[in-house]
């Protein structure tokens, strides 16, 4: 897929799991879904941290505005492998930072997130997000708007689950329509599925 970026924003590299993990960690401290999941700022950025090193450098593409902003993405057609280091990293840091159960509840949202998963080809976004200093910048819609843009030239439909209800507005505005909406636990808050379809090309 032909990807058009800002001069302000790049493709993220191997060497930049920290950073990537850090990111999308301080976007996600305060989302409800993390919140509930790891329950401490340090569980989520363990949690961010191997997913980005070991599951979406290597088989997804993931964005940088340099210290201020990220996207993790899974193009059509992709597999990751949540494979056996990264499930021993994954628990460490979570024995280490996260709150009491946090492993189980990720499993069970894991499981969750699986059986809404849509069949059909798209564009999979896991996160995006801004540092707390960068937000209502506009920062969003710049990581955003690339790669929807390569999406409807190329029609390709677009899929995510949103984590935090305030984030309905900006989604909504970019073409996502809620589809379904589930609790990740019986306690816990709901995530919502959103869909894009290809948008008519201006």
């Amino acid at each position: 897929m032909n990807i058009d970026l800002p001069s302000d924003m790049r493709r993220a590299h191997k060497r930049d799991w920290q950073q990537l993990g850090d990111i999308t960690a301080e976007a996600f401290r305060d989302d409800p879904v993390n919140r509930y999941l790891f329950g401490t700022p340090e569980g989520v950025r363990a949690a961010m941290r191997v997913l980005a090193r070991h599951v979406y450098l290597p088989a997804g593409m993931c964005h940088l505005i340099d210290g201020k902003g990220a996207t993790m993405w899974l193009p059509p057609g992709a597999e990751p492998a949540f494979g056996l280091r990264a499930q021993i990293l994954f628990t460490i840091g979570q024995m280490r930072h996260g709150s009491r159960g946090a492993m189980k509840r990720a499993m069970h949202l894991a499981s969750l997130m699986e059986q809404h998963h849509p069949s059909t080809p798209h564009m999979y976004l896991f996160s995006i997000g801004t540092t707390e200093a960068a937000r209502g910048k506009g920062i969003g819609k710049t990581l955003l708007r690339p790669v929807l843009d390569a999406c409807d030239r190329e029609g390709v439909p677009v899929y995510l689950e949103n984590s935090n209800p305030a984030n309905h507005g900006f989604y909504s505005a970019n073409g996502f329509e809620k589809i379904t909406e589930f609790n990740v636990g019986e306690d816990g808050p709901p995530m919502a599925p959103m869909w894009r379809e290809p948008q008519p090309l201006a």
